[in-house]
């Protein structure tokens, strides 16, 4: 994280840092401090002036859904597509000098990463497709990510889930980091940019207007395994990225009312996107028969001949074939709850409660 932002986030939640936490702490400050503020500094010298003028080759392609929904499976089979770029794990995690440091520096920093993610099987690699939510939070924009820091102080900054109520310059703020990005995302390759970060499925009528020939694939997941899967994701990485030792209260209510926020916002916003310029899909279609999902999301959303994508599509599909999804049980009782905070997510998208 850079800075300005790391600090800011301290000095918010009055530095209470947990005593065994303290260690990570002064890492990330020393890594913040006299890393990543040097090298945005000679990024900034050698690539500042072409990033600036960099203009994007089309508008993205942006993949929609809650967490846990399959996002990431369908990031990565579009992405296996020679003619798109992406955010990688590297970009999104050094964002402000991705483009300086990769060659010398993201080789050996694979020795830190762990096999695969935490919160499921997904293999971790630093050439991963990864959200662009994790670049913003680590050029210092606000996020409802930065919770993660500070598990215990409730939701952080969820008026940046759906950007309805931020001020004028806050919104201003966040475009132009976005497009900052974006541009150096195109300096490194210029291509179509193939975006994944859940929150921006509330954020349609800001993409929309940021990107008036944008495309988005929406993508549902039966809810009964949506919300099981999304609590221990939030579990695991306030756990492992915390600096505080989490006490996971309120989490239950935080995922549900999310989704909820979430989904009012796509709903009253979806009528903003161009006609032909949307494509849903089931996320159990999709472990189904993922060659037939994509090239049904390629003709829907006219994305060029998928003949050219349908080798890398299918060995992509051949080498995730018997990947083990995380199996939860659910009580009676967290089945009612589901279908009755949810009900209308079961309507909309066909699933029985």
């Amino acid at each position: 994280m850079c800075p300005s932002g790391w600090f800011r986030l301290l000095w918010e939640n009055r530095f209470a840092i947990h005593p065994t936490r303290w260690a990570m702490a002064s890492l990330l400050t020393f890594f913040s401090v006299c890393w990543n503020f040097p090298l945005w500094l000679l990024q900034e010298v050698f690539y500042g002036r072409r990033i600036r003028q960099a203009r994007l080759v089309e508008d993205p392609l942006f993949v929609l859904g809650h967490w846990r929904s399959g996002t990431t499976l369908l990031h990565e089979l579009l992405v296996s597509d020679p003619r798109h770029t992406y955010p990688d794990t590297y970009a999104a995690f050094c964002p402000n000098h991705f483009l300086f440091s990769r060659p010398w520096i993201a080789w050996w920093l694979r020795l830190f990463l762990p096999p695969k993610r935490p919160m499921d099987n997904m293999l971790v690699h630093w050439d991963a497709p990864q959200e662009d939510e994790w670049a913003l939070c680590n050029m210092g924009i606000r996020s409802p990510y930065l919770t993660l820091a500070f598990p215990n102080h409730g939701p952080l900054f969820p008026e940046y889930l759906d950007l309805r109520d931020l001020p004028p310059e806050a919104l201003a703020q966040w475009k132009k980091a976005l497009y900052w990005f974006l541009q150096a995302l195109t300096v490194q390759s210029p291509k179509r940019i193939v975006l994944k970060s859940p929150p921006h499925t509330a954020r349609v009528r800001v993409l929309v207007e940021m990107f008036p020939k944008a495309r988005f694939i929406h993508i549902v997941r039966d809810p009964y395994a949506l919300f099981p899967s999304t609590i221990k994701t939030w579990q695991r990485l306030y756990r492992y990225h915390g600096l505080q030792v989490p006490h996971y209260e309120g989490l239950e209510e935080y995922v549900f009312s999310t989704l909820i926020r979430m989904y009012q916002a796509f709903e009253e916003d979806r009528k903003l996107i161009a006609p032909g310029h949307l494509c849903e899909v089931r996320y159990e279609d999709l472990v189904r028969d993922p060659v037939a999902v994509m090239e049904r999301i390629y003709t829907e959303l006219e994305l060029g001949d998928f003949q050219l994508a349908r080798p890398a599509v299918e060995a992509y599909a051949a080498r995730s074939r018997h990947y083990q999804v995380n199996r939860h049980e659910l009580t009676p009782q967290q089945r009612a709850k589901i279908a009755q905070r949810w009900h209308f997510y079961f309507q909309r998208y066909g699933y029985l409660p």
